[in-house]
């Protein structure tokens, strides 16, 4: 999910169907509901008779006939549709035999050269011939196929396992590097802006594909800021483009229908920058439905955890087939220097682009201007948003601001540059349509100081520099935290992953700020969209080495092998971080792993309360499958590489996990646990010493927390040690909020 204004989405509520306009008039009552029905029917049968037959069922008005209402018939990969219903209408649906769940179709969000080098993963880093075979879906706003990120010099023609298509046109081909595209419209209301193909208007679907698997391109930049390299993590793979996002959103029915074939396509690993505004139940949502499918086929989806921090549980990743990915920093910032006329100088954030050489202007405060024409008050235009300030008395001055705009109220106003309040640790930085800075609090109050006492306050503001972070990598205070929303002991997000200031391929038809240049090719962006790719291309690596690994096997490897992270600059500790910090280079080479499937997460939806037989049985095909006692595995002991406990205030602690590592480094191994607990918390692990005698032998263990937390959250953690991999897992133990 980025998180500039580029991805903020409008609502274009008087956009006409393209087809049946008169009808379409009148259904004012009607909405996109998603009919979830499970796994595809396992005879060769038409499930589009058997769904038009369940809406003639239900359609008894006469605004609409039932073939009409069916928008999109899932079927290559599981079974369901998108209609347009009334609430009564879907609430008679949901009845049906058969009928996992009917929900509303929502509206999603969108959730680098120097990122790599940052993160320890060179570009000449170790790799396999097998890279050119591994696909990676990237659902998202398309992409722009001229990139030079995307030529596909020296790649040959698809893996033979690649089912998919190209939806090719006469503005849109694809590639040996682009082996497929399509795009997704359930509602087919397109406005002016959106392009009818796979090809991105917006940025946001090149950006993140270039991320994960764009190519070498040497001398990239945006205005010259983040000169360098750009390239993908794993520039030999192939990318397959499922664009499902539009000027009026994502919504759950295309998430859907781009599932549906990218599962049947050959797709091997997902990315997927995108997140429901709120979370809901595991079957409710597309993201979680889709890629449920693709787990149970060996595919592993990434996402973004969500731009919505730092608040406590407000990420949106939180399945437990999903690798949910936040967003850390590298050890790039831009600097923004202003000058006031008494020579003091402050130093701010946002991307200035332009040079004033030196030359000071008036500086006025936002409250002392506002626009009398539209009868705004002084208490509202000291913000500057959009149309608050008075044109002539802006004009040609620097404006104080108190808020964290990026300029477009003295921009639109004519002002010569701003100065904004309010930044705090990890915010984000901006490309700017006119010279502005960004201050904290502290900064800022010593120039509304100069302001009110100067007779003729004066400033003047310095292109952007880039300099050091020397505290990276830390968590920006944009990134989702947890606690995972809905299931508390279940650690989300997993890792983090770079996502702030990284340079990428833009498409040169989206601005660069919201009111400035177009036709760039490349871009800086930030936001967990940004980090979601790079631990897309982290999967996709370890993919390469071990193409017959499972999708949990994978996340297991990035997790137990991620760089720990620390809780002084993050006090919300693995609920900003998870595991830590991807380490590509060590991911391929775990050591153990903590592996599941399709069962295991069965059981684990068995002890959340999905105890409904029939359901179940309907969304993995077999009739056979009961929950029962024996059957059903709490949250805490789904075999996950993380261990989470939510407790209540003051409250002694008894609790014990048990998990199961397969041995995937030395045949003959002897690992010791190693434990780390802050005082108070006492860790047990039994067996303490597990020894292997085989490659893929199973052995299994319990982990016993015993004691009292002092505070709100404490962590912990266990690394199993042979004296050659470290197998690393964090222990969280936290109050509920």
């Amino acid at each position: 999910m980025a998180i500039s204004w580029l991805f903020i989405f409008t609502l274009i509520s008087t956009l006409l169907a393209t087809a049946h306009p008169s009808s379409s008039d009148q259904h004012h009552d009607r909405k996109v509901y998603i009919v979830y029905m499970g796994d595809k029917p396992k005879e060769e049968v038409s499930t589009s008779p058997l769904q038009l037959n369940m809406l003639e069922k239900v359609i008894s008005s006469n605004d609409i006939v039932p073939a009409e209402s069916l928008l999109h018939s899932y079927k290559r990969s599981f079974n369901g549709f998108a209609a347009k219903l009334t609430k009564e209408e879907a609430d008679k649906i949901s009845g049906m035999k058969g009928v996992v769940s009917v929900f509303q179709s929502r509206k999603l969000k969108l959730h680098t050269t120097k990122s790599w080098d940052f993160i320890g993963f060179p570009q000449q880093v170790k790799r396999t011939k097998l890279e050119s075979d591994v696909i990676i879906g990237v659902i998202d706003t398309g992409i722009w196929p001229e990139s030079a990120s995307f030529d596909d010099k020296g790649l040959g023609p698809p893996p033979a396992k690649w089912k998919g298509t190209c939806q090719a046109s006469s503005n849109f081909t694809c590639n040996n590097k682009i082996i497929g595209a399509k795009y997704y419209k359930a509602d087919k209301q397109f406005s002016e802006t959106d392009i009818q193909s796979p090809r991105d208007s917006d940025g946001h679907g090149t950006h993140t594909a270039s991320t994960a698997a764009g190519g070498i391109v040497n001398k990239a930049s945006e205005l010259g800021f983040g000169f360098g390299t750009a390239r993908g993590g794993v520039p030999s793979a192939r990318i397959a483009v499922y664009k499902v996002s539009w000027s009026d959103g994502i919504h759950d029915a295309d998430i859907l229908a781009a599932y549906d074939d990218l599962i049947a396509d050959g797709v091997d690993i997902v990315s997927a920058s995108i997140g429901p505004s709120l979370p809901e139940d595991y079957f409710t949502d597309g993201l979680a439905i889709g890629s449920f499918h693709a787990m149970r086929k060996g595919i592993l989806t990434s996402t973004a955890a969500g731009n919505e921090g730092p608040n406590p549980a407000t990420l949106s990743g939180f399945a437990p087939w999903l690798l949910s990915v936040a967003a850390s920093t590298i050890n790039r910032k831009f600097l923004t220097k202003v000058r006031l006329g008494n020579n003091k100088i402050f130093g701010g954030i946002h991307i200035n682009p332009f040079d004033l050489k030196n030359k000071t202007f008036p500086l006025i405060y936002g409250l002392d201007a506002p626009n009398s024409e539209d009868k705004v008050r002084g208490a509202y235009s000291r913000f500057c948003r959009r149309d608050s300030l008075d044109k002539n008395l802006v004009k040609g001055k620097i404006v104080y601001c108190d808020s964290n705009v990026i300029g477009q109220g003295p921009f639109l106003a004519g002002a010569a540059g701003f100065i904004g309040r309010g930044r705090v640790f990890g915010d984000p930085s901006f490309i700017l349509p006119l010279p502005g800075t960004y201050l904290n609090y502290n900064e800022a109050s010593e120039v509304y100081k100069y302001l009110a006492t100067s007779s003729k306050p004066i400033a003047t503001i310095y292109r952007s520099e880039e300099v050091t972070d020397t505290q990276s990598p830390y968590i920006s205070s944009f990134s989702s935290r947890g606690p995972n929303p809905i299931t508390p002991n279940l650690l989300k997000p997993d890792i983090a992953a770079p996502g702030y200031l990284i340079l990428a391929a833009w498409s040169p038809m989206a601005p660069i700020t919201e009111l400035g240049v177009k036709g760039l090719g490349y871009n800086i962006e930030s936001g967990t969209s940004m980090a979601c790719p790079h631990a897309t291309a982290a999967a996709a690596y370890v993919k390469s080495f071990h193409p017959t690994w499972s999708p949990a096997a994978i996340r297991s490897s990035l997790i137990t092998t991620a760089k720990p992270m620390s809780s002084k600059i993050n006090p919300e500790a693995e609920f900003a971080y998870g595991a830590g910090l991807i380490n590509p280079v060590k991911a391929p080479y775990p050591g153990l792993v903590y592996d599941a499937d399709e069962l295991d997460y069965v059981k684990f939806l068995c002890g959340e309360g999905y105890s409904n037989d029939e359901i179940l049985q309907s969304i993995t095909g077999n009739e056979k499958l009961k929950c029962s006692k024996g059957s059903s595995r709490s949250a805490t002991d789904l075999n996950y590489p993380s261990f989470a406990l939510s407790t209540l205030p003051s409250q002694p602690i008894t609790h014990v996990f048990h998990r199961t590592v397969t041995n995937v480094g030395s045949a003959n191994s002897k690992y010791k646990a190693k434990v780390v607990a802050p005082k108070g918390i006492n860790v047990i692990v039994s067996p303490s010493v597990l020894s292997f005698t085989s490659i893929g032998q199973k052995l299994s263990f319990s982990v016993e927390l015993k004691g009292k937390i002092d505070g709100i959250i404490a962590s912990a953690s266990l690394v199993w040690d042979d004296g050659t991999f470290q197998v690393r897992s964090p222990i969280v133990v936290y109050v509920a909020p």
